[in-house]
């Protein structure tokens, strides 16, 4: 029964290229790159963006230093003190440095989460405008893809949307049921 139905769908996708538009064919071939990394650092106000990001990111790494050191601080006082406490005091300051510990990490996670977020407000105006230049690129020297060298894990950058047949299977795979 699986062969049949992945034969079937096999034939379907076979059936849906062959319906591919004319454009689409004659230009599935054409392929090119860019480093997208030597792009954006050329682009118009990356560096004032990236030179505003860093010195933000330098003032959330001295907070996070000073919290440490207050920390680390009251950790060596309970150590030194912590013989001559009582069970209940001892249990009590132990209870103090967890919950000193907690609101660190909150405040680290809380600055990272402000990091990310202020990245991405920063940069992606630039962003867009770089795709949108790859768009225009693309669609003028007739294109089918744009693949991207600067990012490791990526690969395309822009693609003719006539190409993307990722509707077609999901037609195709919900026609045939599913299994």
């Amino acid at each position: 029964m699986g062969r049949i139905v992945t034969t079937l769908t096999l034939a379907g996708l076979v059936t849906g290229l062959a319906a591919l538009p004319v454009a689409a064919q004659q230009t599935a071939g054409k392929v090119a790159f860019i480093n997208s990394r030597l792009v954006l650092a050329s682009a118009p106000g990356y560096a004032k963006a990236e030179s505003l990001y860093t010195g933000e990111v330098a003032s959330f790494r001295l907070e996070v230093q000073k919290m440490q050191a207050s920390l680390d601080s009251s950790v060596q006082a309970f150590q030194q003190s912590s013989v001559v406490l009582s069970p209940s005091a001892r249990t009590a300051k132990q209870k103090d440095l967890e919950a000193q510990q907690q609101r660190l990490e909150a405040r680290m996670q809380e600055l990272q989460e402000k990091a990310v977020q202020r990245e991405r407000d920063l940069l992606e105006p630039i962003q867009q405008r770089v795709t949108s230049i790859v768009e225009g690129v693309r669609a003028a020297g007739g294109y089918a893809m744009i693949f991207d060298v600067g990012v490791q894990s990526s690969g395309i950058v822009a693609a003719d949307r006539s190409l993307d047949l990722t509707q077609k299977v999901i037609d195709q795979l919900k026609a045939g049921g599913g299994s």
